[in-house]
C-alpha cells in the first residue's frame, strides 16, 4: 500500500523545448512503481537525469497523438531494451496508439527483451490496477484528447488494539481480518470492523489535463484532487492565441482549479513564448492561492492522511 505519491515534473514546456523546458512528460513515483503522464521527446535523458530508472514497473499514460506528447516513446523504449529491461510495461492512450506504435516498430523491431502491453482507452473507460484507479475522460483540443485521474483506493481506517482486547478478540489473524475491514465471531460474538477501526482513509488523487480548453468533464474529474496538473501556458493577454490553439490560459486553469475545489495547482505546458513564468503565477493565484508554476526536475510530495 502506497505511503504517498512522489511528483516528478521532467517535461514542463510546450510544443517548442526551451534551453529551460523539455518537452510534456510527469512522473509519479507511487510505492516503487512509475506511473509517466506523456512522453515528448527527449523523456528518457529527463528520466535519467532524475534517477528515476529503467526496470521498475511502469505505466505510461499517452494524452493524445501530437508530436510532442509521444515522439519520446520510441527513444524510451529503445533506451529501456538497451539497458536489458526485463519487467513488461504497461502502456494506454486514446484509439490511434496501436497504429502509430506499428508504425515505428516495423522500421525500429520491437523491444528485445520485454514486453509492451498496449491499452487503447476512451473516455470513462476505466482500468483498475489494484490499489488505485486510472480515470480518463475526454479534453477539450482539436483532437481526441484524455485527461486522467490516479484515483488511490480508500483505505481502512487506523486499527486500535486496545479495543480489540476489550471485545476479547486475541492478538492474531483475527486482527487482520478486522484490519481488511472484515467483521469476525469470536466465542460466539459479532465483531464488525467499525468496532476497532476509525472511519476510512480516502486515498490520493492526482489529475493530469493537457492541451485542453477549461472543460466540465476535467472540472468533475478533478473534485477534491490532490494534485491537479492543468495545461496552463499562456498569459491573460494571449488568451485568442489559447482559444485558437486549444489551450487555457493560467487564470482560466486557476478558475477551474477552484471550482473543483482541488486542493493544489500546477501550470504545464509552459509556451516557449512566456519568457516570465512569474506573470503565470501571479494571474493564478489572484484565484487560487495553492498554484505552482514548476520548472523541470521540481519534485513535489504528497502525502495520504493519517
Amino acid at each position: 500500500m502506497s505511503g504517498g505519491i512522489e511528483v516528478i515534473f521532467l517535461g514542463t514546456g510546450g510544443s517548442l523545448p526551451t534551453k529551460e523546458r523539455g518537452l510534456p512528460s510527469v512522473a509519479l513515483r507511487r510505492d516503487g512503481e512509475i506511473i509517466l503522464f506523456d512522453c515528448g521527446e527527449g523523456t528518457q535523458r529527463q528520466m535519467m537525469h532524475a534517477g528515476l530508472g529503467f526496470n521498475r514497473p511502469t505505466v505510461i499514460l499517452i494524452s493524445h497523438l501530437h508530436g510532442d506528447h509521444i515522439l519520446g516513446l520510441p527513444g524510451l523504449l529503445q533506451t529501456m531494451s538497451s539497458l536489458a529491461r526485463d519487467k513488461p510495461l504497461d502502456l494506454y492512450g486514446p484509439k490511434g496508439l496501436m497504429r502509430f506504435l506499428e508504425l515505428i516498430y516495423k522500421p525500429l523491431g520491437y523491444p528485445a527483451n520485454f514486453r509492451v502491453r498496449v491499452k487503447e482507452l476512451g473516455p470513462g473507460e476505466e482500468v483498475d490496477r489494484g490499489d488505485y484507479i486510472i480515470r480518463p475522460v475526454l479534453a477539450k483540443h482539436d483532437i481526441l484528447c484524455l485527461a486522467y485521474a490516479i484515483a488511490e483506493k480508500e483505505r481502512p481506517g487506523r486499527f486500535h488494539p486496545e479495543k480489540a482486547k476489550r471485545l476479547g478478540v486475541p492478538e492474531g489473524p483475527l486482527w487482520g481480518e478486522l484490519q481488511h475491514g472484515k467483521p469476525v465471531k469470536f466465542e460466539g460474538k459479532q465483531i464488525r470492523p467499525n468496532d476497532v477501526l476509525d472511519a476510512p482513509r480516502p486515498g490520493l488523487k492526482v489529475v493530469y489535463a493537457i492541451d485542453t480548453r477549461p472543460a466540465e468533464t476535467v472540472k468533475d474529474l478533478a473534485k477534491g484532487a490532490d494534485l491537479l496538473i492543468h495545461d496552463g501556458g499562456f498569459a491573460e493577454d494571449r488568451r485568442p492565441k489559447a482559444q485558437e490553439y486549444y489551450h487555457s490560459t493560467a487564470r482560466e486553469a486557476a478558475q477551474l482549479a477552484k471550482a473543483a475545489k482541488a486542493k493544489r495547482l500546477a501550470l504545464v505546458h509552459i509556451s516557449a513564448v512566456t519568457r516570465d513564468d512569474s506573470i503565470l503565477l501571479r494571474e493564478a493565484r489572484k484565484i487560487f492561492r495553492q498554484t505552482i508554476v514548476p520548472k523541470d526536475f521540481q519534485v513535489l510530495s504528497l502525502k495520504q492522511s493519517k
